[in-house]
């Protein structure tokens, strides 16, 4: 009993941001690296391929779960400056390991028109280095990649403080297209 309580609370903790998930074997890709190639289902049941953003900057993030408190903060400060990435060429795609209909139902509740990105196998998660195993669940870490428009990762985070963290990706976006310009 002491031992399921034990692995509740660290779960709990985990899934509120108040811990260090721990990965699977997988290293995250490297800044410089050529993105992974991913095609995952959108909550509007859409393949999203990552190739068919070519030209874009695109910035994808994973997260645990839907409907937890640090997943929600992040969420709505990529809502709140979508119109700013919009301005920037650049889209954004939050990926976990949940299916479409959680993420549709928690993009209804939130108000999120950006696109979650359901990767029900963890195998887009593992590519990037972001597949936590917590037992019976797996679930994405709160990791976050910057791709420019060749495909190419120039920035990656695998500590993320979620109420900065938009504002720090537009930094970063924005020091970067400037030495590109």
């Amino acid at each position: 009993m002491l031992i399921l309580m034990a692995g509740i609370g660290a779960a709990a903790a985990i899934l509120l941001g108040g811990a260090r998930l721990v990965k699977g074997g997988t290293k995250a890709p490297d800044e410089g690296s050529a993105a992974p190639e991913f095609t995952l289902t959108s909550q509007e049941q859409k393949s999203v391929s990552l190739r068919d953003y070519r030209g874009k900057w695109v910035v994808v993030y994973f997260y645990p779960k839907d409907f937890t408190s640090g997943c929600t903060v992040e969420a709505h400060n990529f809502q709140r400056d979508l119109a700013e990435y919009e301005k920037r060429n650049t889209v954004i795609f939050g990926i976990s390991t949940q299916d479409e209909k959680t993420h549709q139902a928690f993009c209804t509740k939130e108000g999120l028109s950006f696109r979650l990105l359901a990767d029900t196998k963890g195998e887009v998660s593992k590519q990037y280095g972001s597949l936590t195993n917590l037992g019976v669940a797996k679930l994405s870490a709160r990791h976050t990649f910057l791709i420019d428009p060749q495909g190419t990762i120039r920035k990656v985070w695998l500590n993320v403080d979620v109420q900065k963290h938009s504002g720090e990706i537009l930094t970063a976006l924005g020091e970067l297209q400037k030495a590109n310009s």
